[in-house]
């Protein structure tokens, strides 16, 4: 019984790590836009 607990905690790595991707993901994109806008339309 004991070895199949300690086997399973590694699951929930996957939450923290699912959003730390996707927040990853997300930030990469919107830093990409904000950089393109700005060459794109620059400020006066």
């Amino acid at each position: 019984m004991l070895a199949k607990v300690d086997h399973v905690w590694h699951f929930w790595l996957a939450v923290p790590l699912t959003g730390l991707v996707v927040a990853a993901v997300l930030g990469t994109i919107a830093l990409y836009f904000f950089k393109v806008t700005r060459t794109r339309y620059p400020q006066r």
